[in-house]
């Protein structure tokens, strides 16, 4: 568990009826659902984890696991309004406040704890308002896979950019021989946020740039806020289709 004087909640926002994989909460991995390994994974880093979801059969699923969880509207457009939502309602209900939300991806069941943990000491320089993860690439592809965004960093570790485009563009070679001339970071999808900022950011409009790019962090940095990253070697597994599912071995 993490040990400082801050007061942390983990928020897994987690939506039925995705686009590209509806139901996948819920998927069998190995003997589990997808949302039960997020969440017991999520536990080992926080005493307070949460499912946030507008599905009663996520509800009840994450009750008959004993987890917590918060009914939140359908309207949401992002996991990050989902975040917000739940944590005011949570506040209400235990009647208490929360330094830093953790917003913790629902398809991603082998998350590490230590990758929580890691996101939350971003927080230790005062500074900072909202924190995540990179990973330096090691593949020439991913540099080019524009599913895979990329982050620019100053020299104190904070956001400069994230693009689906390669970035920085090095003008002087050919892209096959860019990661032995480069370095460059893949985002990894994880997001903390000082709850006052939180409430601030969920009620900007959505920002040119991110429309651009559809990153909705590029809102956030467009908008002046500052975005504190650590690295980390782990390799997130994400589940977006039914084809992510079966190349864990699971069907």
């Amino acid at each position: 568990m993490i040990n400082n004087k801050m007061k942390v909640i983990g928020i897994i926002p987690a939506r039925y009826d995705s686009t590209r994989f509806p139901g996948k909460p819920l998927v069998d991995i190995q003997g589990k659902s997808m949302i039960m390994r997020v969440y017991e994974q999520s536990a080992k880093a926080f005493e307070m984890v949460y499912v946030a979801t507008d599905d009663d059969r996520i509800f009840n699923h994450v009750k008959s696991f004993e987890g917590n969880v918060v009914m939140t509207s359908r309207e949401h457009k992002s996991g990050t309004d989902r975040c917000a939502e739940a944590v005011s309602i949570i506040s209400r209900e235990k009647n208490t406040t929360f330094d830093i939300v953790v917003n913790i991806q629902g398809d991603e069941p082998f998350v590490q704890p230590g990758q929580l943990t890691l996101l939350v000491s971003c927080f230790d320089d005062k500074n900072i308002q909202i924190a995540t993860l990179v990973k330096q690439i090691t593949e020439n592809d991913d540099i080019f896979d524009s599913n895979k965004p990329k982050v620019i960093l100053d020299k104190n570790n904070k956001a400069i950019y994230f693009s689906r485009s390669p970035i920085p563009f090095l003008r002087n070679y050919p892209r096959e021989k860019w990661l032995n001339k480069g370095t460059f970071y893949k985002h990894i999808g994880l997001y903390a946020y000082r709850s006052d900022i939180l409430n601030e950011i969920t009620a900007l409009p959505v920002s040119s740039l991110e429309m651009a790019e559809s990153l909705e962090q590029l809102r956030w940095i467009e908008n002046g806020y500052n975005i504190g990253v650590k690295f980390t070697q782990h390799e997130s597994v994400s589940v977006d289709t039914p084809e992510d599912l079966k190349k864990l071995g699971n069907l």
